[in-house]
């Protein structure tokens, strides 16, 4: 399509919740404690996880990238979020924007398939504990790390290289940041190529990774009841519940979003809220409140330090 004789624009209009300064503010506080929480929870679970050497297993390695893509996925959007309602500005650069989304893609894609690494992980450890060390070894974590960041890359880089979006014709963006599937429909020109393989990949990196999970937690679960120790059958499904849950709170939204359900109504921005916000907050309370071996690593750490505190005081009274 020719765009010589249209106005590109340069800036977009982020819609929000709502353009009373009153309400704003209030959900301006709302978000900010909840970004709170999101920094501090996933910050304290990698901070254990990083000190702890009883804790460096390929089950909390992949958790601590888990809540690496949380700080990095809420980051990319709530300080804006945070910025137009405290200010009760719109306005976003369309370089700002499609940088944004990018952003959320790549993050999005990584926790997809982290979700079924770590599902794999808690097959092996259950299904084939005496090959743990050699399948899950460091240097296998490490190539499925590279992996999956080099996927994600793939995943949000294809749709702008294909098809760059530019925009001519409406700015009002009805959501509270820039998502793919609002954007895209203010963009000019033939955008049936881009849309064709954001299905496709919906489906990798979708239907694809929760198939898988499904499948490994069949052989886990039968896996679990033919255990014979009650303690250890309590543990596996202490573990694998952690993971369930983080699964069925990020899919279920996800789902609804990119299957086109939501895309007929005008909630988007609100269902959206539950993996842009409520799971980030939600993950390292499931990983760290009901999990005993993180609260104990914690608790060795604090002992350690406050020895170290105590005999450097004792030092220099001295």
């Amino acid at each position: 399509m020719d765009y010589e004789n249209q106005t590109l624009l340069k800036e977009l209009i982020l819609i929000g919740f709502t353009q009373n300064p009153q309400t704003g503010i209030l959900l301006s506080v709302m978000f900010l404690f909840l970004y709170m929480v999101i920094i501090l929870g996933n910050s304290f679970l990698i901070f254990t996880v990083t000190l702890s050497p009883q804790l460096h297993t390929p089950m909390y390695y992949f958790l601590c990238n888990l809540s690496f893509i949380d700080l990095g996925f809420t980051s990319c959007s709530i300080p804006k979020i945070l910025f137009d309602l405290f200010f009760n500005t719109r306005t976003i650069s369309v370089t700002g924007c499609l940088a944004q989304m990018s952003l959320s893609i790549c993050l999005g894609a990584a926790e997809c398939i982290l979700l079924a690494v770590m599902a794999y992980d808690r097959y092996i450890a259950i299904c084939s504990p005496l090959y743990y060390t050699t399948i899950m070894s460091w240097r296998v974590c490490r190539s499925i790390t590279v992996i999956m960041w080099l996927g994600s890359f793939y995943f949000c880089l294809t749709p702008t290289i294909i098809k760059p979006l530019v925009f001519c014709r409406g700015n009002m963006l009805d959501h509270i940041s820039c998502e793919i599937l609002v954007v895209i429909e203010l963009a000019c020109g033939d955008l049936s190529a881009t849309k064709y393989l954001l299905i496709v990949h919906s489906f990798i990196l979708l239907l694809l990774p929760l198939k898988f999970i499904v499948v490994t937690y069949i052989f886990i679960i039968a896996s679990i009841v033919n255990m014979q120790s009650v303690q250890g059958r309590s543990k596996a499904f202490s573990t694998c519940a952690s993971h369930l849950t983080v699964v069925i709170m990020f899919y279920g939204t996800t789902l609804i979003t990119y299957t086109g359900q939501a895309r007929l109504s005008s909630y988007l921005k609100y269902i959206s809220l539950n993996y842009g916000i409520v799971t980030p907050v939600l993950n390292p309370l499931i990983y760290s409140v009901r999990n005993n071996e993180v609260k104990d690593a914690f608790k060795k750490i604090l002992m350690k330090y406050s020895d170290h505190f105590r005999k450097t005081n004792i030092g220099l009274r001295n």
